[in-house]
């Protein structure tokens, strides 16, 4: 396999594990039929879902690195690092992960009281429970799903505009993992720490100068240029970011659902042939 620029990887979706739609095994059977040839399952602030995703990558034929992607509170805003290659039976992270995740229950049931008190949406945490396949992961994306099924709103966009962003009725803050915990558990289990999807944060010049000054202080190696939510102008500024900067470009769609995700496994472009790719630095991790 051929580890270059042009490698058809995307090491960024989620799975009925965190908030996605699709099982691990389905989600492996999508890429592979799609082309990729090395994919990673990055679910939420979770872990679980790896070993099932290590077999079936090895059932289609394809080459895996492991993955999840970790929430991070930075500069009070929730920014994501996707760990990929480490050791997934990591006692460490799945400790630290465990810890994230507690207290989604409590914030989930007050974003559903705040539906109900300021937009009138009665029952928005049992309907949310149902789309939920790891309760420990409750999250917006659930609320979401369950708003739109109900006819509250036209789709999950529409959502999040008009319920749960900061400042509109179902929003609750949470506080997630620092950013020296998150790069952290990833390096000390042998994996490499990447920015996710760094577009989407709207961070000002100096807050991102920050973020990514800091991250790389802790041991953060990795930025993603290409994925599902940036535009192709964003794919051209992140490439000269982790150009500047000398990160790792990594790739990937950040696919949740074949009917509400923007791309699909295996769509993106191919990285910069002038960047290093995040797998040219993971080859004896990666599991064929």
């Amino acid at each position: 396999m051929n580890l270059d620029t042009t490698l058809n990887a995307d090491l960024h979706c989620h799975s009925v594990v965190s908030d996605g739609t699709l099982t691990p095994e389905a989600l492996a059977e999508r890429a592979a039929e799609r082309g990729v040839r090395l994919w990673s399952l990055t679910d939420h602030d979770e872990i679980g879902g790896q070993a099932r995703a290590i077999a079936a990558a090895k059932a289609h034929g394809m080459a895996y690195l492991t993955g999840t992607e970790i929430s991070v509170t930075f500069a009070g805003r929730v920014v994501h690092i996707v760990g990929l290659g480490f050791d997934h039976e990591s006692a460490e992270m799945a400790e630290g992960l465990r810890a994230t995740r507690g207290g989604r229950e409590a914030r989930a049931r007050e974003m559903a009281a705040g539906l109900l008190a300021e937009a009138g949406i009665a029952g928005a945490f049992e309907g949310a429970l149902k789309y939920v396949g790891n309760p420990e992961l409750i999250s917006r994306t659930h609320f979401a799903r369950f708003l739109v099924d109900t006819g509250h709103c036209t789709d999950v966009p529409d959502v999040f505009r008009r319920f749960l962003t900061e400042g509109k009725p179902g929003f609750v803050p949470h506080k997630w993992a620092t950013l020296k915990d998150a790069v952290g558990w990833i390096t000390r289990a042998g994996g490499v720490a990447v920015i996710a999807h760094p577009g989407r944060y709207d961070f000002t010049p100096i807050e991102e100068y920050a973020l990514i000054t800091e991250f790389m202080a802790h041991g953060g190696r990795g930025i993603e240029v290409v994925t599902g939510s940036h535009t192709p102008a964003e794919y051209q500024q992140y490439a000269d970011t982790a150009t500047e900067f000398g990160l790792l470009a990594s790739r990937g769609s950040d696919f949740h659902s074949p009917e509400e995700s923007r791309v699909d496994l295996g769509d993106l472009p191919p990285l910069a042939a002038r960047l290093t790719p995040v797998w040219a630095a993971l080859t004896d991790r990666i599991r064929r």
